[in-house]
């Protein structure tokens, strides 16, 4: 452990465990630490996602459909009623109108308690009813005397949860965390006092009271919206130990050696000669940041970011050569079998004229290609292997990796990536990696999440690519798609499409791709169509791809398989059926793998209607534009962080209160205030990063 940490240890006084609250035991305590909750200071950083108004009691004659309210009110009848299945139905009154309650489950004695005459507090969300207005399930207690007493002191919290603890659990809890912050002062205050006067900000312990219990004349609205000052300083705090997390996760890996890769380039420069374009200025300019980390003596960590076709697989090629040139090997790293092939196909065709022997490492190799395969990683003969998950397998040994490239890397599991970069340790360290993503991520989001890693963009494409014309038309009008792709293939040029399923599930693809395929002869008997989708056998893929690469297939079906990777340049015509399914930054992908050659190419976005809000605001985003970022900004505002970066990722922006789009103006100053508690407060640092992270450190050598 370093000097730094060992500091951390000696002021971040171990938390109080949650099991001396009352009513936690070992069941509930299991329960908690689900959600990685141990301690009290734990149960005080697990914040509310939203709050309920429960200080008012409403009359009932004020309600609305919608609102979420406090009633009060005499039991005026109470009955089951059968039908399909029993209900139970309680009408109350308070004199100013009326309300039926209504229950599907309910028990014999819930039933014979809710009698004629029983003063009952409601709260539920109104709903329109067959006689009277409606509240389903509400929740209710009997109610003392004709006085409406306040409901709650305070604003009602809603907190993350799972299954097993009740909201009435996570309230007596808090409540009683709560009373421990003001009474044994539960949490440390890291971030300066003069922090907190500058910006006028509350200290901790205020800011934490607030949020857990915010007073009945608390600004719903401002809450709802994260823009209170209490939330705001939590995001800030939170913000801040996420960055500090990856700037001591960047500081690790520079202490860690690596092998100084600085050839002399012939055979990058023969490479760039044998290619039939010439790079554009992006392409070299990230080639020469890749080649400068490669000279250091530790791990490069540099993440390439580039739109859809702006070339960064023949960046990577250059990467991969200076580390071949040097005497090292190289491996390649994609998340589905046919963008590893892909892969393999085109590092193949490159590299082996220079002499450069390329293995491919699939899952679906047979016994004797594989050992083959794995012989030649061990004794140095192979120097670039290409393939998915199956580079990592405990039996693939490499006698000196020493460059790892990664490729859409939010796909994999933060365990997936580690054990690839940890199969690299040799005597000459730790390989460099160079990570590479056509997700375009937005600056902002960048910032935050990438703070260990250094950014490349390839922020210019290639002379030549076509603009794709995108228009949006519903399924009813289909003859008319299908007459578009005739056209198209009548014309010599070549097509997509695309049979996506809301279902998560690849049988269900494949099954609407082979019933589309089906349709698709019969309408258009004339042309070659073949199919392609994740569930063919690995040859039966390589020939039909092959073959639409070839010219020899007019119409391509097939599943999302094709969303990366594939490069058909007399392909013009993409149509995506079910649109309003997918994500923008998937449709775009997909929209992608036309605009290749120089003939002008189109994209048919075909959806069912009725079109939600959502939906018809993504399909019009792609309509307006082309360029990837902008995209990806749109996408971050309607999906969030999390989803842009994939579900999958570290954990390291799994965020309890800071929102990385309303959040965003704060990144610099975050950035500007890492440095400073660095430099003036070290020994805050780690007390920070444990208390918002957690057990979420763990994944910081990744």
């Amino acid at each position: 452990m370093d000097s730094v940490a060992t500091e951390d240890r000696k002021i971040d006084r171990l938390p109080a465990s949650v099991t001396i609250l009352k009513g936690v035991g070992p069941r509930l305590a299991e329960r908690l630490e689900r959600l990685g909750i141990h301690t009290v200071q734990d149960l005080l950083f697990h914040l509310p996602l939203r709050y309920q108004d429960r200080t008012r009691v409403l009359p009932m004659g004020a309600l609305r459909p919608g609102d979420e309210a406090v009633v009060q009110g005499e039991v005026q009848l109470a009955e089951v009623r059968h039908g399909r299945r029993p209900m139970l139905l309680v009408r109350v009154s308070d004199g100013t109108g009326s309300l039926t309650l209504r229950f599907f489950h309910f028990t014999a004695k819930q039933r014979d308690a809710l009698t004629r005459g029983l003063r009952l507090r409601c709260y539920g969300e109104v709903r329109t009813g067959p006689a009277t207005l409606e509240m389903i399930h509400p929740e209710y207690q009997p109610a003392a005397g004709d006085v409406a007493e306040p409901a709650e002191r305070s604003l009602t919290p809603i907190y993350p949860t799972t299954e097993g603890l009740h909201q009435l659990t996570w309230r007596a809890l808090t409540e009683q965390a709560l009373a421990r912050l003001l009474t044994a002062g539960t949490v440390e205050e890291w971030l300066p006092a003069s922090w907190l006067r500058v910006k006028h900000w509350p200290t901790l312990a205020e800011a934490l009271h607030y949020v857990h219990r915010p007073p009945p004349d608390a600004p719903l609205a401002d809450l709802a919206a994260g823009r209170h000052v209490s939330q705001q300083r939590l995001a800030f705090e939170e913000l801040l130990a996420h960055h500090l997390s990856l700037r001591r996760l960047r500081e690790r890996v520079q202490h860690h050696r690596a092998p100084r890769i600085a050839p002399a380039g012939a055979l990058r420069e023969a490479f760039f000669a044998s290619l039939p374009f010439a790079l554009t200025g992006a392409q070299r300019r990230v080639v020469d940041e890749i080649l400068v980390d490669l000279g250091r003596p530790h791990p490069m960590q540099r993440l390439v970011q580039g739109d859809v076709g702006s070339g960064k697989t023949v960046v990577a090629a250059a990467a991969v050569l200076a580390a071949v040139e040097a005497g090292h090997q190289a491996a390649v790293m994609a998340p589905t079998e046919l963008l590893a092939e892909q892969h393999h196909r085109n590092f193949s065709t490159w590299l082996a004229p220079l002499g450069v022997a390329v293995t491919g490492l699939a899952g679906k190799l047979n016994s004797k290609s594989r050992a083959a395969a794995l012989a030649g990683l061990a004794d140095g003969k192979v120097r670039v292997a290409v393939g998915t998950h199956a580079l990592f397998q405990q039996d693939v040994a490499f006698q000196g990796l020493g460059l790892v490239v990664i490729d859409e890397q939010h796909r994999f599991g933060v365990h997936q990536r580690l054990a690839l970069w940890e199969k690299g340790q040799n005597h000459h360290g730790y390989p460099h990696q160079l990570i590479m993503t056509a997700t375009p991520i937005p600056r902002t989001l960048a910032m935050a999440a990438y703070a260990d890693l250094d950014c490349s963009l390839i922020d210019e494409l290639p002379p030549g690519r076509q603009p794709v014309d995108t228009v949006v038309v519903p399924a009813v009008r289909r003859e008319v798609i299908v007459e578009r792709v005739r056209s198209a293939c009548r014309e010599g040029r070549q097509a997509y499409w695309v049979c996506p399923l809301i279902e998560e599930s690849e049988a269900l693809q494949c099954q609407a791709a082979v019933d589309t395929i089906a349709t698709l002869r019969l309408a258009l008997p004339e042309m070659r169509i073949a199919l392609v989708h994740g569930r063919l056998k690995s040859g039966e893929k390589d020939a039909v791809m092959s073959a639409f690469t070839a010219g020899e297939v007019d119409l391509l079906v097939a599943t999302t398989v094709i969303e990366v990777g594939v490069d058909v340049p007399n392909a013009s015509l993409m149509v995506i059926d079910n649109a309003e399914r997918l994500g923008l930054a998937q449709l775009h992908q997909l929209r992608g793998r036309v605009g290749r050659g120089s003939q002008h190419s189109a994209c048919v976005l075909v959806y069912q209607p009725p079109l939600s809000r959502a939906g018809r605001a993504r399909l019009g985003i792609l309509r307006q534009t082309n360029d990837g970022f902008e995209i990806a900004r749109k996408d971050l505002e309607i999906r969030g962080p999390g989803e842009v970066l994939g579900t999958r990722q570290s954990g390291l922006l799994a965020l309890k209160i800071a929102d990385l789009v309303r959040d965003q103006a704060m990144i610099p100053q975050v950035e500007r205030a890492a440095a400073a508690l660095l430099r003036d407060h070290p020994t805050h640092v780690g007390p920070l990063i444990r208390r918002w992270l957690g057990e979420a450190v763990q994944f910081g050598d990744v």
